[in-house]
Parts: structure tokens; sequence; C-alpha cells
């Protein structure tokens, strides 16, 4: 087995960022440039173009010609399917490039980027495997026959986060490329690598020119053009809610166009006392929901419920296991737990953990901004250390508020509908997580929760199973299916067919 030097890879490799718009590669203007900081060590790592109106407009115009000439949404499906197929492929050929690219732009472990590639590519390949299930319906009466058929929404705005960049970016170009749209992609600004690596990858897979596009640039620029234009006929936005939010006005001030938002959450970790004997495991499944990616991730199980009567059980094990997540460079392949996104994020961060001992709650773990030592000298990255806050008051801002960090808050109930009212007790509604092994409370739950997604006794359902069923927001964590089959017709428009003979 080969050992990758993952630090002497960050140093060689390449940062050519750019434009791709009709096929073609356009250099960034920098003028007044967006400063990226590597998250593991503060260091420079690359500058970015805010973008102009005007880049967005030629994105927009291109994939709107690309549409009208059919040159992608009429070649036959096992031809678009090739393609996507193919473009997972040349993925995978290139995951050590991809998972580098993650690490050093979001400052996550490099074994979990290494991983988040391989489920990039099985997107891809997915939607190109699900296209062909979409079947129509279909009703005959003598002369008479109805059916409805499933075509293209037309031109596809994305925005995407930075926590998760080339996974979301391939959980939104699969769908909307095997649907039949053209695409305009814009990355955040602050983990503009991988996104801008796999558009590139796209021709050679065999995507026509002006079928995916792609704009860096900055929100309130490049973004807000995209949101508000009146020629694309969709916009899939992940982010946070007041950006979601956002993103609604727009569509409405623009062209009524469609939305499929994911925005933030606020996930409850429901704790009953006929949760399995296995408290070991169980405190780890707690551990990984809260902490996974730094807790940069908008399902995380940020939220303890814990049942008055398992508490003093469960509780040590959760800090014993906390514990062992020591914030680490994630270039190192030991690294379990890495960096946070931006200095300004970090200090974010900070701030609702003064916030929750200010407000009463008491900090049982961690807490403080960490410095790791890194192969960068005179440089310091942005981690902090895992954080749990017990005693905490349901309105705190650390119970209610996304907080994007690893912050954990710990409280507890006595019934069945406390655990109930506690869950709901937010304005979002995501995901949720339950321990119990009581089958009618599972069906309880499952309806009382306000949660577009409920996870019983494990963090995260099989990967494959997961992806095919989909996923919606409630709530302030936004609307629309994506992933899975359904996720495919989001992507689509459905016409209704009478025809008498």
């Amino acid at each position: 087995m080969t050992i990758i030097d993952w630090h002497q890879r960050a140093k060689e490799v390449d940062f050519t960022i750019s434009h791709l718009i009709d096929g073609e590669q356009i250099a960034l203007t920098l003028g007044d440039a967006i400063l990226k900081y590597a998250p593991r060590d503060g260091s420079l790592l690359y500058q970015l173009s805010k973008g102009t109106p005007a880049e967005m407009e030629r994105a927009v115009a291109s994939a709107r010609q690309a549409y009208q000439d059919k040159r992608w949404r009429g070649l036959p499906l096992h031809q678009r399917q090739a393609a996507l197929r193919k473009l997972g492929d040349l993925v995978d050929e290139q995951q050590e490039i991809f998972a580098l690219y993650e690490s050093l732009d979001a400052g996550k472990p490099i074994t979990q980027a290494l991983g988040e590639v391989t489920m990039a590519s099985d997107m891809l390949r997915e939607a190109a495997d699900g296209a062909d299930k979409l079947f129509s319906a279909y009703a005959a009466d003598g002369a008479y026959c109805a059916y409805q058929l499933r075509k293209p929404v037309g031109v596809v705005g994305a925005i995407i986060p930075w926590n998760y960049p080339l996974v979301i970016a391939a959980l939104k170009i699969a769908p909307a490329l095997i649907m039949g749209n053209s695409l305009v992609l814009k990355p955040s600004e602050h983990t503009a690598l991988s996104a801008n690596y796999l558009v590139s990858l796209a021709l050679e897979a065999g995507i026509p020119p002006g079928v995916l596009n792609l704009v860096h640039g900055a929100g309130p620029t490049v973004g807000e053009t995209l949101a508000h234009h009146p020629d694309v006929d969709l916009l899939s936005f992940t982010g946070s809610t007041a950006t979601g939010k956002k993103m609604q006005m727009a569509a409405g001030q623009s062209n009524m166009k469609r939305l499929l938002l994911e925005c933030g959450g606020k996930s409850p970790y429901i704790i009953f006392d006929d949760c399995p004997a296995d408290l070991d495991t169980l405190a780890a499944d707690i551990v990984g929901t809260a902490f996974q990616n730094q807790s940069q991730n908008c399902m995380a199980g940020s939220r303890l419920l814990v049942q008055d009567s398992i508490k003093e059980k469960l509780l040590p094990k959760v800090i014993e296991q906390t514990k062992q997540l020591i914030p680490q460079d994630p270039l190192d392949p030991n690294s379990t737990f890495g960096a946070m996104i931006h200095e300004a994020h970090m200090n974010k961060v900070l701030a609702y953990i003064d916030s929750g001992e200010r407000e009463g709650a008491t900090r049982i773990v961690g807490g403080k901004r960490v410095y790791v030592d890194t192969d960068a000298e005179g440089s310091e990255g942005f981690y902090i250390e895992p954080t749990i806050f017990d005693n905490v008051n349901p309105q705190q801002k650390i119970a209610q508020e996304e907080i994007f960090g690893p912050v954990l808050s710990v409280l507890t109930f006595n019934t069945e509908q406390e655990a109930i009212a506690l869950a709901n007790n937010t304005c979002y509604g995501l995901a949720a997580y339950v321990a119990t092994e009581n089958l009618g409370r599972v069906q309880r739950l499952s309806q009382e929760i306000n949660a577009g997604t409920v996870m019983f006794m494990s963090t995260f359902a099989p990967v494959e199973s997961f992806r095919e069923l989909g996923k919606e927001g409630h709530r302030e964590s936004g609307f629309g299916i994506e992933g899975g089959l359904m996720g495919l017709m989001s992507y689509s428009l459905s016409t209704t067919v009478h025809h008498w003979t």
C-alpha cells in the first residue's frame, strides 16, 4: 500500500481557477480580490475574483442557448447517462486531487475527504441509473387516453455552500443534467477548488459546451444576479436560512422561478431510557452525529435531549468520547477533527460559546480555540475544541440558533410529550435522531417531530438507501426534495396529455 505524503502534495498542487462559460475557461479578473486563507494553517491559499454581473449574464445566456438548440436535452437518454457515468469515473480517477482540494479548502480531514469524493462520483452515476426508472402515469378508456410525461425545467441556477463543496455540487449537477436541463453553477467564494475541477472535467466526459457553466464570485454580485435572473427557470440553493429567504424574495421579484431550498438545521438527538443497552456504541453515535465535519453540517445533531432516568449513565460516556476528538492538521491521515472554514466563522462560533456561559449553561467539555502544529511556520489555523454544554435552557441562543460549529447542547425531559415539545421548539425542521426500542414510539415520533428526515438508532442510514429516498427540509430548513428518484423529479416538469382518437 502506497503511503501518500499529503503535505508534499499540498506544496505541489496547482490552483488554476477560472470561470467556465460556453465551454471556454475564462481567467478571473482579480482587481478587488477575495483572499482565501487555508483553514489548516491560516496561510494564503489563493485569490478569487468577486465576479461581475456581466459574467453571470453571459453564463446564463450560454445555458439558455444550449437549452434552446437541444444540444443536450435533444440527445437520447442513454447518451446523457453515458456522459454522467463517464464524469463519475473521471472523478474516481482523480480522487486524490479532489480529496486534497477538499481538505485544503474546507479544512476537513483528508480521510473524510477521500470518502466524500467516492460519494460524489456515486451520485453522478446514480442519477444516470435512476433516470430511466421515471415512468409516466397512463390511463385509457375506449377512444380516450391520458398520460403524464416529464420534461426538463430549462435553465437551472445552482448555488452551493462551503461545507461539502464537491458532494453538493454533484448533488445538483447530476439530477439537473440527466433530466436534460442546462445549468449555471455558483460555488461558495470560500471553497472554489473542487467545483472548479469537477466542471472542467465535464467536456472530457462528453457534456457539450454551454450545458454546464460555472461562475466564481461573491454572493452580492454574481449570486444575486443568478437569483434574480429572469431567464433562470429553477434556482437550487443550499445554505443558510437567512440567505434562503433572500432566494425566495428574488424568485418572486423576478420570474417566479421554481425553488429548491435546503437551509439551516438545529437537529435533536433524543435518547429514551428504552434505548439500546450498548451505551458506548450509542455515545459514539451521538458524538459522530454532533461533531462530524467539525459540526459544519446542517444535519448535525446539535441538541442532545436525554430522558432524566438515563442521563447519569449516558452523559459520562458522551463526554469521554468527545474528549477523544482532538483538533489536528487535516492533512494528517490520523486526523479525525479538522479546522473551521475561516477566522470569522471561528470567532462567530466562539461568540456562541461565550453566550452559552453568559446565559447560564454549564460548559463541561472544550470550548476554546486551540493551536495545531502544521508544516507552515508562523501561521495559525482556525481550530476549536469540541464543546458540550449541560443544563441548557431551551430558550438560550445555543439551543435555538444554528451555530454551525462544534457545540452540543444537553437538555433533559421526563415524558415522551416533553421530548416532542423540546424537539419541535425551534424554527428548523431538517433532521432528527432518536434512540428507542419501542416500535410504537417510532411510529408516533415519525408523525409528531417536525423534521424531513428522522433516523432511529443510527447516525445515518446506509448511503445507497439514504440517497435513493431523498430528503426534504421542513419549516425554515427549506423545501423541495433532493436525492433519489423524487429528487430527479424536482429538476423536471410534468405535462399531462389528454388524447381522443
